[in-house]
């Protein structure tokens, strides 16, 4: 059986449908005929053609239990304006005298099929496609993201809007996560055939849960602290080392970088900051004793943050802009670490920041069937989110993506004795 499409359509129909049209298409069809007639054997084809085939489907588009989009319901009609037919074969003269009563049989079962064949390929073949599009996974071991959906697809003659949650959470407290506080992005931009906007929740909701996951501290100690800083350091704290036993005062240094509230992601036109606040504390480590701390100073850090759509990945590049380190205890002691000021963002600079980027290098999946791709990514900075524009590329075939996850077919029990 084949299909020729003459002029078929895809478009939106308010308020949940994608509808598909197909008018004036033909569909060829080939029987091999093997009858057996009392001791009549017959044998022959039967080339049939039904023309004017003029199909309408409406796919309604809907969130299951699990946030995911499905097609839930399909409507359809079909139609079919004459069928033609040829015969060949030992009776193909009777064939052909019969053939006002078979084409219009052939065509009456034909049109019957046209329609649940269509309802199989939305409600079966679709839905397992969109079953490879990610909800609910995790992106590493201490944290996951859902992508589910928070309502019905809403669809005008122009777009289809899909409300996203896009909230990361941390693995061990699933419900322990942050109240999105911030606006609804509004995507005015028709340039790309997809946008997707970001808030500054989405970010924000990343930084809260690796804050809760504990995993925003760094330690360097001995080696890891670059020789030219330990000597700032020791000279900075030598009036405290005066008093401490040289086995105290020539242990190896150890620095521990700690976020003490999660940081915070402020989005604008003009670009992306994150702003985070630690403390670093500084300690000596002698041997089989106790640490010795020498300084707890708090830090005040300005990150700019670029944003990249690679594939199906969102990136996020840091870099520091600002910071600061003073003390809570007097001003004369944030005096004293003015010294410190540049060695210390220079440690970050390099060592620091350059760690965060490779970890977030792999990026963030953004949810998108098997298959399908982003090209010619455009990035768009607004007041309080960001739009990401994309094209779409097939890698794969839809058939293909399809056949790889068709539902399997029940076995059927074997016969027994």
């Amino acid at each position: 059986m084949a299909l020729h499409l003459a002029l078929s359509d895809l478009h939106f129909q308010p308020q949940q449908h994608i509808a598909f049209s197909i008018n004036n298409a033909s569909i060829s069809l080939r029987f091999r005929r093997q009858l057996l007639y009392w001791f009549f054997y017959d044998v022959g084809s039967i080339n049939a053609s039904a023309l004017g085939v003029h199909v309408h489907t409406a796919l309604k588009l809907s969130k299951d239990r699990a946030g995911r989009l499905k097609i839930s319901n399909i409507t359809c009609n079909a139609s079919i304006a004459r069928m033609q037919a040829g015969f060949s074969g030992t009776l193909r003269k009777v064939y052909e005298f019969l053939g006002l009563f078979l084409t219009t049989g052939m065509r009456f079962v034909l049109n019957q099929q046209i329609c649940p064949a269509l309802n199989h390929a939305g409600l079966v073949l679709l839905n397992s496609l969109l079953d490879t599009v990610p909800v609910r996974n995790p992106v590493d071991e201490h944290v996951g993201i859902d992508y589910s959906l928070l309502s019905d697809p809403v669809v005008t003659w122009d777009t289809l809007d899909m409300d996203f949650r896009g909230m990361f959470f941390y693995q061990k407290a699933e419900n322990q996560t942050l109240v999105n506080k911030g606006e609804q992005p509004e995507i005015k931009e028709m340039e790309r055939m997809v946008y997707v906007a970001f808030s500054e929740y989405f970010f924000d909701s990343a930084m809260f849960s690796y804050f809760q996951a504990g995993v925003l501290t760094m330690e360097f100690q001995g080696d890891q602290v670059p020789k030219d800083l330990e000597v700032l350091l020791r000279a900075t704290f030598f009036g405290s080392m005066l008093m401490m036993s040289p086995a105290v005062v020539d242990a190896p240094l150890r620095m521990v970088l700690q976020v003490v509230t999660p940081p915070r992601c402020t989005i604008r036109p003009m670009g992306t900051t994150i702003s985070v606040s630690a403390v670093l504390n500084i300690s000596l480590v002698p041997a089989e004793q106790p640490p010795v701390q020498l300084s707890s100073m708090s830090m005040e850090a300005r990150l700019s943050a670029k944003v990249m759509l690679r594939q199906k990945a969102l990136q996020v590049q840091l870099d520091l802009r600002r910071f600061r380190i003073y003390s809570k205890q007097s001003a004369l002691e944030s005096l004293a670490l003015f010294s410190l000021q540049t060695p210390l963002k220079t440690l970050l600079q390099l060592t620091v920041i350059p760690i965060i980027n490779e970890r977030t290098r792999k990026g963030v999946q953004i949810p998108l069937p098997e298959g399908m791709d982003f090209t010619k990514e455009v990035v768009t900075n607004h007041l309080g989110y960001i739009t990401v524009g994309a094209d779409l590329h097939f890698s794969k075939g839809l058939r293909e993506v399809i056949e790889n996850y068709r539902p399997a077919q029940p076995s059927k029990p074997s016969p027994t004795a």
